[in-house]
């Protein structure tokens, strides 16, 4: 017996001792792999690696989780540093912080360039249960992207969104009845919950027919699973050792419940819909209703889960960027009187008394338009975009070998003062029609095919409520609050805008 157990100790011993061989010659391969892929792309200006194998990690891991740091301050100082095309490492991969304009032209215009599977390919799931999936944001596939896209056009059509004028004007008074509460009792307004509430109403009933009325509902689950699943985006797509740690575990768990609300919310209001469509009702032709279009034209296996990600595509992205650019907006006129004064000028004049803003008011409110946009450079809620170099190419004279990914940040290149004066200062006259035009620098939404679907959608809803909200109150921002940005996966203000607001023409 003793000859058989030590017959068994040896060959385990063995087989440990081959196993320990084939893991040291993989790591050797993927060192030698690294040091490659360094040899192929060192000639590209970029900072000192923090380490050999994790590249830049250290650095951008440190800055998600230092308080009032984010990780796009840190691009744009190198990007000031080294130039408009800076190298980054992140173990065996490398990206790319571009900020050329000839170059974002090339790439943002054109649909040869996909989209970087290694950050679009991470939101099909957080953590293991479904998010964005295959839906419009995230399908790399030219093809299938093109057959969505082309079906979900109709709900943002000028024509369309003109109609919905009405229901822009109906939930903007509702806020408006809410805020005219905290100026009677002299409350200070978390301005960014506010508003959320007000886009996440609008979407939602504009969107999907549904009237979530979060004006006078406290206890919505709806604004805190978005927070924990932009939350879990930012986890998932930076920090590929969080779901490691135990102590990460309770919000992962959280982070997972989200997505299912969302998930489960919409196969309840599609099932809804599709009822109502069966038994011959009248529907709109909103999102939703474009929604199972889409998937009664493609056909796929798996439709259903494709009109989910869909869904769970428009409910945050309807709400949550437009919602962070009106309150980045308060906040700068808040700091420049200035400026607020003018745009009370305007609405004034435009508007005077009316209650109802039709399409017309909108299209003469040109400086609030100015405001709007000069926010936007500032703070791109969506601060910006990837792409896939699959083949070499000439970036400012520089050649950037394929297979790797590029960023594009607005607000990298809207800060850089190579293409805007000043470009810390609020300056809403960059914006005029007379001043010359950025030349592919500025974009929060976005450009070419893939620019964002919603955008006028976005912008009428911002210029509806702003100029109800500058139509009825003054406003002045709590003093000693923050103006620092918190990075969320977009781009909100940390403080959360906290004013006093009171009726004007009262003493």
């Amino acid at each position: 017996m003793a000859s058989v157990g030590s017959l068994i100790l040896g060959w385990a011993g063995y087989l440990l001792l081959i196993l320990f061989g084939v893991i040291l010659v993989a790591f050797v391969g993927y060192v030698l792999y690294v040091k490659y892929i360094h040899l192929k792309y060192d000639h590209i200006p970029g900072p000192p690696r923090d380490n050999f194998l994790l590249g830049h990690m250290p650095t951008i891991l440190s800055d998600s989780r230092t308080p009032g740091r984010h990780i796009n301050e840190r691009f744009l100082e190198w990007a000031e540093q080294y130039g408009p095309v800076c190298r980054i490492n992140s173990l065996h991969s490398i990206f790319l912080i571009v900020s050329c304009p000839e170059a974002t032209k090339e790439v943002l215009m054109s649909p040869k360039y996909s989209k970087d599977p290694f950050v679009y390919k991470r939101l099909f799931n957080l953590f293991g249960t479904r998010f964005l999936g295959t839906g419009l944001v995230t399908a790399m596939d030219h093809e299938s992207w093109y057959k969505q896209r082309r079906i979900m056009d109709p709900a943002f059509s000028s024509v369309y969104l003109r109609g919905l004028i009405d229901t822009f004007n109906e939930r903007a008074e509702r806020l408006m009845t809410k805020l005219s509460e905290f100026a009677d009792s002299e409350e200070p307004v978390h301005m960014h919950k506010m508003i959320n509430s007000f886009t996440m109403d609008v979407i939602t009933k504009i969107a999907f027919g549904v009237d979530l009325d979060l004006m006078n509902v406290n206890d919505s689950p709806f604004p805190q699973a978005i927070e924990m699943c932009l939350k879990g985006m930012v986890h998932y797509i930076r920090d590929p050792l969080f779901q490691l740690w135990s102590k990460n575990k309770k919000v992962i768990e959280e982070i997972k419940e989200a997505c299912q609300l969302l998930r489960k919310t919409g196969a309840m209001w599609i099932n809804e819909r599709k009822k109502a469509v069966q038994s011959g009702e009248e529907v709109p032709m909103d999102i939703l209703t474009q929604i199972l279009k889409s998937a009664e034209e493609n056909k796929k296996d798996d439709d259903e889960e494709i009109m989910l990600d869909n869904f769970v595509t428009f409910f945050i992205a309807g709400q949550e960027t437009t919602a962070n650019q009106l309150a980045f907006a308060i906040m700068e006129l808040g700091r420049h009187p200035e400026i607020l004064q003018r745009l009370k000028e305007e609405v004034d004049d435009v508007l005077g008394v009316k209650q109802d803003i039709s399409n017309e008011d909108l299209g003469r409110l040109t400086y609030l338009n100015q405001v709007l946009k000069e926010t936007l450079r500032l703070y791109p809620t969506a601060p910006g975009t990837s792409r896939w170099l699959a083949k070499d190419i000439v970036i400012d004279g520089i050649k950037v070998p394929g297979n790797c990914a590029v960023l594009f940040s607005s607000y990298v290149s809207s800060r850089l003062d190579r293409f805007f004066k000043d470009p810390l200062t609020f300056d809403p006259e960059r914006f005029n029609v007379n001043a010359p035009k950025p030349y592919y620098c500025y974009f929060p939404f976005a450009l070419g095919p893939r620019s964002c679907l919603g955008q006028n959608f976005s912008q009428i809803e911002a210029k509806v409520a702003m100029a109800k909200l500058l139509q009825r109150f003054d406003f002045s921002l709590v003093p000693g609050q923050s103006f620092e940005i918190l990075d969320t996966g977009t781009l909100r203000p940390e403080s959360g805008v906290m004013c006093t607001l009171k009726l004007r023409g009262t003493a």
